[in-house]
């Protein structure tokens, strides 16, 4: 089966940002019932959290929208860089990791860019909430839903 269009979402340590935006861009799918051209992913560029669920006040965050995840951390391989063709990141760091992790790949295909490139309201850096409270994850979620849609819209 071949999606007209996969997309990995990409953040330090997949428990926070990336699993929020994930779970936003597929309900967005979902909702547009495009799930039959996408494949939404989302990892890290580090190996800290692996195998863990995604920050309690992150899942917080999306029930309180709805949205329910049973995403597990992973880090990013070789084939993501290979398979998918978006790989939108939260911020520069995870923007440098990133390329230098693709130029180390033979066939990469994936476009790598901020996710913020698609915010309507100009954010281009999705902060990591990690440190602080539900606040900071509710304008995670906000820039999320903003930039997803804007990039669904693009790509659609």
């Amino acid at each position: 089966f071949q999606y007209s269009e996969i997309e990995s979402l990409v953040s330090i340590g997949n428990i926070c940002r990336s699993p929020i935006a994930e779970a936003v861009f597929r309900k967005l799918v979902t909702d547009e019932k495009l799930e039959h051209k996408w494949r939404t992913d989302s990892a890290a560029v580090s190996d800290w959290n692996q195998g863990r669920f995604p920050d309690s006040r992150a899942l917080s965050c999306l029930r309180n929208h709805g949205i329910e995840t049973a995403h597990k951390a992973r880090q990013i391989t070789k084939e993501d860089f290979q398979t998918f063709d978006h790989i939108l990141c939260m911020d520069e760091s995870n923007l440098r990791d990133l390329n230098r992790k693709s130029n180390q790949v033979k066939d990469c295909k994936a476009k790598i860019e901020l996710l913020g490139t698609y915010d309507p309201q100009k954010q281009l850096i999705i902060e990591d909430p990690y440190y602080g409270n539900e606040k900071d994850f509710e304008t995670v979620y906000e820039q999320c839903l903003r930039c997803c849609k804007a990039f669904l819209e693009k790509y659609h």
